[in-house]
């Protein structure tokens, strides 16, 4: 795989800092804060749809603008059995499961998603543990994944199986096909120019820049195409929304 090294940027200025921040762990914890911070999936989803352009894009950065230091959030390393067996292989033998409401479900490994027209973009992340950073992805747009895979019209909802266990299961998390077909909606292997790292999600980490942090699931195994949110799950659509009572939809 060969990382782009020019593309045409834009440009755009960083959110307020007042503006809701993703949810990772310690602070939204506290029952206070999570009523404040999210203030119910119906109000919070109704009103971003009916005002926001959802086909927007999210603001993009210069090089210069690029953050020193890029802290992980969320799990730093899923350390199984499974996933440190990949590591040590490089992830040669590391499949991505494409399945589902597909009419050509798909084992892809990195060179295949590598063979995919790739997109390059700088930009920001936000976590609620009090810290924002701006980089560079690297990978295949998911809509042209889901393409390749014959997503069926059925389909209403993404969800993402990751490798990192949280309370004995696998992390997951999903979004609509709006999201999965929105262009900065990634499969991102690189990172800062740079193969992800096991801290970042290696080797494929979602990055969905028109939400909020938790939504960029890492660590991602599977990707299946569903037509309801039910049996997944607490049925909320994600890890954190069923255990911790984040929004499901967190665009900004």
């Amino acid at each position: 795989m060969t990382l782009l090294t020019r593309r045409t940027l834009v440009t755009g200025g960083a959110l307020g800092a007042g503006l809701l921040l993703s949810g990772c762990d310690k602070l939204a914890q506290q029952p206070g804060f999570r009523r404040i911070l999210f203030s119910g999936e119906k109000i919070n989803m109704g009103l971003q749809r009916a005002l926001m352009d959802r086909n927007a894009l999210a603001p993009e950065f210069t090089p210069d603008q690029m953050s020193p230091v890029f802290r992980t959030n969320g799990n730093s390393n899923p350390n199984t059995a499974d996933y440190n067996r990949h590591v040590a292989e490089n992830f040669a033998n590391w499949r991505l499961e494409v399945g589902g409401l597909v009419d050509r479900p798909l084992r892809l490994s990195l060179t295949d998603i590598g063979a995919f027209p790739q997109r390059a973009q700088i930009t920001r992340h936000d976590c609620v543990e009090g810290w924002s950073a701006i980089g560079k992805w690297q990978g295949p747009m998911l809509g042209n994944v889901l393409k390749a895979a014959g997503v069926r019209n059925s389909a209403r909802y993404i969800v993402f199986t990751c490798a990192d266990l949280w309370s004995g299961a696998p992390y997951y998390e999903s979004i609509d096909m709006v999201d999965a077909f929105h262009p900065q909606t990634i499969l991102a292997w690189a990172m800062n120019d740079k193969r992800v790292s096991v801290g970042h999600g290696a080797p494929i980490r979602l990055r969905v820049e028109r939400h909020l942090g938790y939504k960029n699931a890492k660590y991602v195994m599977r990707i299946d195409a569903v037509s309801s949110l039910a049996g997944i799950g607490l049925g909320k659509g994600g890890y954190w929304e069923d255990h911790v009572n984040y929004d499901w939809y967190a665009g900004i």
